[in-house]
This record gives structure tokens, sequence and C-alpha cells, in this order.
């Protein structure tokens, strides 16, 4: 069956190949070291993906699947993960500067040494998440679920400043 992998916004496709998953589709467009930035992925499960060091900024991943993916060193800027669920991800050293991750789950998902500068988390689901090192600064943490480990990381390495 062929997946096309479109823009987001245009619809022009970025990727095609002649697979039964999206996610085959994605790996293989990884493999073949295909951009996939400003990729509409809403929905898709990419679940267990070994998606590291991809491209995926400005991405439309909202409500994808992404529990267990290993998403180490991937640039996520900009990404829509609005409602999606990486939980028991790998995202460590990850890129998500001014990326969306309103109400998405985040529970026992690896953040340590992650960008998240000027992300939104707003409600977002980060229990027994590794924040070790992550660069929150200009955060957006309004009512996000977190445990008092967490809650001691994100001070430590918030760095506060007021915006006007």
């Amino acid at each position: 069956m062929k997946m096309d992998i479109k823009q987001r916004i245009t619809e022009n496709i970025l990727f095609s190949a002649e697979k039964t998953t999206i996610k085959e589709a994605v790996i293989d467009a990884l493999n073949k070291k295909a951009s996939l930035s400003k990729a509409n992925l809403s929905g898709a499960d990419l679940s267990g993906a070994d998606l590291s060091g991809a491209n995926f900024s400005w991405a439309d991943l909202s409500r994808a699947t992404l529990s267990r993916a290993t998403l180490s060193k991937a640039n996520l800027s900009g990404a829509d993960l609005s409602w999606a669920d990486l939980s028991g991800a790998d995202l460590s050293w990850a890129t998500l500067s001014r990326a969306t991750l309103s109400k998405a789950n985040l529970s026992g998902a690896d953040l340590s040494w992650a960008t998240l500068s000027r992300a939104t988390l707003s409600k977002a689901n980060l229990s027994g998440a590794n924040l070790s090192g992550a660069d929150l600064s200009g955060t957006d943490l309004l009512r996000i679920t977190i445990t008092e480990k967490e809650k001691e990381i994100i001070l430590k390495n918030f760095k506060w400043e007021i915006i006007k």
C-alpha cells in the first residue's frame, strides 16, 4: 500500500513509500535521510519506533502515539505534540523549543538535557519524567501533573524570567 507523508499546511507530499503502516513509512523516510519538517503525522502510531536524530520541526504530531519511542537528539522545535502519548519515550538531548505539548502524556519519559525553552506544557502529565539538566527557560508549566521529585528538578533547572 502506498503511504504518503504530507506537509501539514500545503499537503504537498514530503515522502512516499510502499508500506503497510505509517510507522514503517516514517522509519523508511528517516533511513533515507528525508526531512519530516512540517509533516502532518497527527494521530500516527509511532510507538516503540527509533526516531533518533529525526527532524520533526514544526510537524503536526498532535494525538500521535509515541509511547516508548526513541527520540533522542530529535529536532521537535515548534512541533505540535498536544494530546500526544509520549509515555516512556526517550527524549534525551532532544530540541523541543517552542513545541506545544499541551495535555501530552510524558509520564516516565526521559527528558534529560532536552531543550524545552518557550515550550507549552500546560496540563501535561510529567509524572515520573526525568528532567535532569533540561532547559525549561520561558516554558509554560501551567497546571502540569508532576511528583515532588520532578518539582524539585524543575525548580532547580528553571531559569526564572519576567515576560513583559
